[in-house]
């Protein structure tokens, strides 16, 4: 429990933090990377380097500050993080590595108004909110064990590398010691842990299983990201150097972003490659619910799934769009509204300004945020206040 003390001076500190938080938490990682380079191969070179995994780092901090003395109101973003970290192998040892070069950065930072008491303060707060970390990602742990997963990685064959279209390639993944996958939900994502040529350290992404559960094998489809800026580092490695028999080291399934289970008419408002966990979503629909599939893309020659996809909502005598942006331009309130009631529920996935444009033709058209679901690629930075607004 924190002192009503300490409660107090970290509340205080919010308008400093959101005027410094990215300065702060730029430092931070500048500094961990400095003394504890091995961490490199857990944090995403690529979110590093464009600046997100800072922007989501300082975002959680602020808020954090704000609802330090009622944690409730972030618990789900605390879950998301949780599920990722959980994904990447984070163990309680990092947190006090974390925590030390936080406390720094924001000495360093903030100089002298960064007072004896204010770290004070935030160190004792810092202990609180990693102990909730720590605690939720080893139920995490423990449940994936449960459910037949495994902790940290292990290492999986590709039994078939499938090419889906001009820009996207699907691998599909069995375990190298044979045993059985456990289940799990439509929507979620496994990490890969792999190194490219001339990489220093290993990378991990995360990606979504595109097809619905199995015992016997995971499928993921992933697009080639050509710039390699480091974005598609790892996306091009995949597709050109992992073939047909290599290894990789794949986490057990993670991640929020499910179908839900009530019988509320469903929309998926897909873009580019986001139709991924949209489609296993799909995939696993029975019939006796509504539902309307938005499938988008800059033209039919990178479009992933589309007969898959139209063959299951004709299956569910459901509505199958296609949107080509390249000659239709950008998904407007005219081309979804049709398809929302009072009780749709919206799920989206694609690009961040994509999904900007959906949510906020959602929220225009007065579906409430619960029935707004969506998955965001990376860190989470502006779209939470979007949706919240």
């Amino acid at each position: 429990m924190l002192s009503q003390q300490t409660i107090d001076i970290i509340k205080s500190t919010v308008p400093v933090l959101e005027q410094h938080g990215v300065t702060i938490t730029k430092t931070f990682y500048q500094n961990m990377f400095t003394e504890h380079p091995e961490l490199l191969n857990i944090f995403n070179k690529a979110n590093q380097q464009r600046g997100r995994q800072q922007t989501a780092l300082a975002n959680t901090v602020i808020a954090a500050a704000k609802y330090i003395d009622n944690l409730e109101p972030i618990v789900p973003v605390v879950m998301q993080i949780a599920h990722k970290h959980r994904a990447l192998g984070i163990l309680p040892e990092h947190y006090p590595i974390v925590g030390e070069n936080l406390l720094k950065a924001i000495k360093q930072v903030l100089g002298d108004a960064a007072t004896d008491d204010i770290i004070g303060a935030w160190a004792n707060a810092y202990g609180v909110i990693a102990d909730v970390f720590i605690s939720v990602e080893e139920d995490l742990y423990k449940q994936a064990e449960a459910n037949g997963g495994w902790r940290l990685f292990k290492p999986f064959k590709v039994a078939k590398k499938v090419e889906e279209n001009a820009e996207v390639t699907s691998f599909y993944l069995v375990p190298e010691d044979g045993s059985k996958l456990p289940p799990f939900k439509p929507g979620q994502y496994i990490t890969v842990r792999a190194k490219a040529a001339g990489e220093e350290y290993v990378q991990n992404r995360h990606y979504t299983l595109s097809q619905p559960s199995n015992v016997n094998e995971f499928r993921i489809s992933v697009k080639r990201e050509d710039e390699c800026d480091p974005k598609g580092v790892i996306s091009t490695y995949l597709h050109n150097s992992l073939n047909e028999g290599n290894t990789i080291e794949v986490s057990a399934p993670a991640g929020l972003f499910t179908l839900d289970e009530s019988n509320n008419p469903v929309l998926f408002v897909s873009g580019g490659i986001g139709v991924t966990p949209l489609n296993t979503m799909l995939q696993s629909m029975t019939s006796g619910r509504d539902v309307t599939f938005v499938h988008t893309a800059r033209n039919e020659n990178v479009i992933a799934f589309k007969e898959q996809i139209e063959n299951k909502v004709n299956e569910l005598k459901g509505t199958y769009k296609t949107h080509y942006s390249d000659a239709e331009g950008f998904i407007t309130k005219e081309v979804l509204a049709p398809y929302i009631t009072a009780n749709t529920e919206i799920y989206t996935c694609g690009p961040a300004p994509f999904m900007e444009t959906v949510i906020s033709i959602a929220k225009e058209l007065n579906v409430p945020d619960e029935k707004i679901h969506y998955e965001f690629f990376g860190p989470a930075m502006t779209i939470k206040a979007l949706v919240h607004a």
